[in-house]
């Protein structure tokens, strides 16, 4: 089976930062205007979600409910020097909140199966400049729980609809956010214990492999994305 393009009438230029949701034949995109968008998960018209033209908005999480989006929230006039913060927004729209988080450029806001927790990565516990680490936070803000110490820089964080594994990206130590075209390592754990990786797929890619949830609705297989090129 090819590819199957997906049309969105009116829909700006999106970026790799969209998440589905099933249950109600919905998928949320993050646009290149900045903004977050949702539209059927077939295709149609969208309609835009987020409203502030002072902010970039970069989806990652719908709660279980369908209710609240989180993403992270930049602000547009900075040239994205500024640390990334925890945001929710009702689906349908409206004001922005700002849970607790730490003060750590943070990314990946996801939501666990079950809507109690969000599961990020933050350099809240950073040894060294961009040393992103996993961690999550309860789902209303709070106390951010470090899930894992180590020397890579670790991002998005993506549970299985059981709960029961979690797949991760991880960059060479030193690496300052998320670039593209490196040797990272996509890892597979179980949520029981997060510094034992079951799994490891060594891959070139960064930027794009995994940053979205894209875990299978039977919690059996997970996909990626790796970019090989000529060296």
């Amino acid at each position: 089976m090819g590819l199957e393009q997906v049309v969105f009438d009116g829909l700006p230029p999106i970026n790799n930062d969209h998440v589905v949701d099933a249950g109600r034949g919905l998928i949320y995109l993050s646009a290149n205007d900045g903004h977050i968008w949702v539209a059927p998960v077939a295709g149609g018209t969208p309609t835009r979600v987020t409203d502030d033209p002072s902010r970039y908005h970069f989806l990652h999480g719908v709660s279980p409910a369908g209710e609240t989006l989180a993403f992270v929230d930049l602000p547009r006039d900075d040239g994205f020097s500024a640390a990334g913060r925890l945001a929710l927004i009702s689906s349908a729209g409206g004001e922005t909140r700002y849970p607790e988080a730490g003060s750590g450029h943070l990314d990946g806001p996801e939501y666990s199966p079950d809507g109690a927790w969000l599961y990020v990565n933050t350099e809240e516990f950073a040894k060294r400049p961009g040393h992103a680490q996993l961690a999550r936070v309860p789902a209303g803000g709070g106390r951010l729980e470090q899930l894992v110490e180590s020397d890579t820089v670790d991002w998005f964080p993506h549970l299985s609809p059981d709960a029961e594994l979690a797949s991760y990206v991880s960059f060479p130590a030193g690496t300052l956010g998320h670039p593209a075209d490196l040797d990272v390592e996509v890892r597979l754990v179980r949520t029981s214990d997060w510094g034992d990786a079951i799994a490891r797929y060594p891959l070139v890619g960064g930027q794009g492999t995994i940053n979205v949830n894209s875990w299978s609705p039977d919690s059996r297989r997970f996909a990626f994305v790796a970019y090989p090129i000529d060296r």
